[in-house]
Formats: structure tokens, sequence, C-alpha cells
């Protein structure tokens, strides 16, 4: 009997509980009256469901006003059951509501959230925070007053500070976009600094210029390797255009979708050597670098005499005056040098 009895009582405890969750789950979503926030939300729900069966004009005019019903009814819920921010005067709902009109008048339909979005949402919300105080009583008593100065002083404060992290906040995606259009700029350090967050490796060497002379490199050993060595001679003396011609047509056919691709070009170097001649391909940086000299990437290709027939450096026709000589090309790895490109001789 005793044992019935406690699992009655246990029963009676487990319904008791459930009908205090459900009185509370009840409280908030059955309005006590018609003109109440929960009337406004269950609206905007309304009008969500409307719009998306509707076309043309009248959907977006049903989806405006279930984004002004959304607003108004977060907004008077986070005023009934004021949150504040800890060790600030922000309540949790301007902050909310901030969102939600910044969403609403900044977001797209195929970007709901943007960067104006992100960045306008703490100005938006100390607006909102500050807004109540210019009005003294409630509903349609309310009349427009100047608030005390010592609120004045506070609103004074948030909206400052709340401009100062939208401020922020735009400094950081202009920053990130830099690096997007312009990633050079990470050779110098830039993803050390404070105001970047790159998830990316460092970068010790800029990828841009070496894709200029990998790019680059098979158009001008297509035009040299294995032709006559007069003909080759005669390249070479005109290779300061040739070069900064074909330079050209790869930065913008490979770096098109990079703002830094006025900033690289491309100059030859030739020097004489034993044999014959080194031809260096220079991709030279002239944008902004921590380095005052600048820096740029060299590509060394050695061009040697060889006679015609042979696929072997070790047959290097030592005079390059005889007849049925060709040239053979031979390119090493980019280098990455800090300095100022040598000067043409």
């Amino acid at each position: 009997m005793n044992n019935m009895n406690l699992i009655l009582r246990d029963l009676f405890g487990v319904f008791k509980v459930i009908e205090d969750i459900y009185a509370r789950i009840r409280r908030i979503l059955v309005p006590p009256k018609a003109y109440s926030w929960q009337t406004l939300i269950y609206l905007s729900v309304f009008s969500l469901l409307m719009s998306s069966l509707s076309l043309g004009y009248v959907k977006d005019i049903i989806a405006l006003f279930g984004w002004l019903f959304l607003i108004a009814g977060t907004a008077w819920y986070t005023t009934d059951n004021p949150l504040v921010i800890p060790s600030t005067n922000m309540p949790v709902g301007a902050v909310i509501t901030g969102f939600l009109i910044s969403v609403f008048a900044f977001g797209r339909e195929e970007n709901v959230i943007t960067t104006r979005t992100i960045v306008l949402w703490p100005t938006i919300s100390a607006i909102i925070k500050a807004i109540p105080e210019f009005f003294e009583g409630s509903g349609t008593d309310s009349k427009a007053q100047l608030p005390k100065l010592e609120e004045r002083q506070k609103i004074i404060i948030l909206l400052a500070s709340c401009m100062v992290i939208s401020c922020w906040i735009q400094f950081y995606f202009v920053t990130d976009n830099w690096l997007i259009q312009y990633p050079s700029l990470l050779v110098d350090g830039a993803q050390r600094s404070a105001f970047v967050v790159r998830n990316e490796p460092s970068v010790k060497i800029p990828k841009n210029g070496v894709t200029i002379l990998d790019k680059l490199q098979p158009q001008v050993v297509e035009q040299i390797d294995e032709q006559p060595w007069s003909q080759v001679e005669q390249w070479l003396i005109n290779a300061p255009q040739i070069v900064s011609n074909l330079g050209r047509k790869v930065i913008q056919a490979n770096l098109a979708q990079y703002e830094e691709r006025s900033l690289w070009r491309v100059e030859p170097r030739i020097h004489n050597v034993k044999s014959g001649y080194q031809l260096d391909l220079l991709s030279i940086w002239s944008g902004p670098s921590a380095n005052p000299a600048g820096y740029y990437l060299r590509k060394s290709c050695r061009i040697d005499p060889i006679a015609a027939g042979t696929n072997n450096s070790t047959t290097i026709v030592k005079n390059t005056d005889r007849k049925n000589t060709i040239a053979e090309v031979e390119c090493d790895v980019i280098k990455f040098i800090k300095n100022a490109p040598p000067p043409q001789q």
C-alpha cells in the first residue's frame, strides 16, 4: 500500500511539472489580449507564408509587412523583458532589433547577411536604444522631451562606442578585400597584423609573381629553343620589347581577377656567359612593400649553342659562327629576391 502511495505521488509530481511547463508555454504562445507582441509575431509568420505563395509586387508588399511585424514584435517583447549586456547599458533587445532592421534594410535576396548589414548593426542598435530617451510616457500619451544631462552623456558615449565598433568592422572588411585583390601584400607579413585574420599558411613568395613566370617561360622557350643560333641572337637583341609584350599578355590572361595585375611588370636581363647567354626573366612588383627597395622574382634560362641534330648539352659548339648551330634552353627554378631589380644593360 505504501508503495502504491509513493507511485501515485510520483505520478502526480510528474503531472504537476508537465502542467507548469504547459502553462509557461501557453503564456508565451497565447496572447493575453489581441494587442500584444505575440500577435505581431504571428502576423509576421502568416505574412511569410502568404508571401511564399504570392508572385510579383504582391509578394514584395506582403514580405515588407512581414518584416515590419517581426521587427515590431521583437522590439515589443525585448522591451517588456529587458536584459542588459553585462558592464554596459545596452539592452539585448536593442541588439536583436538592430540586427533585424539591418538585415531588412541592407540584406539581399541572394545574400541576406551582407557586409553593410554587419557594419551598421552596432550603430543601428545604439540608435534604437537612444530613441526612447527622447520620449516621455507610453502609447498614445507619449510626448517628445530632451533627455537629462546624465542620460545625454550616456547616449553620446554609447552611440560613439558603437560607431567606433562599426568603423573597426568596416576596416576589417576593407583590409580583407585588399588581401583578396592584392594577395602579394601577404609577403610582407600583413597576415601577422592584429587587424587581419587569415587561415592560410604564411606566404613566403607571391603566388601571382610565380604564376607570371611559370606561364611566361614556355612561351619564351618556344620562340628560341632549337632555333638557328643567328636567329636566336637577333631575338635576344629585341628581347626587352618581346618579353615585355608577352608578359603583359600573360598578366592580363592569368591575373584578370586581381586588382594587383597593374602592379606587376615583366622585364628581361641578358648576360654573356662562357659559351652562350643567360636570359633572366623578371616579374617585378611595383606595389607597396615593407622593403623600400621592393622585390622581384627571377627565373634564369641558360641559352647555349649546340650542333643541329643533337639533344645533348655536352656537344656545345664553341665557335658560334659555325653553321648548322641551334639553341638549347634550360631554365632554373624561380628565386625570390627582396631588392630592386638590376638595371638593364
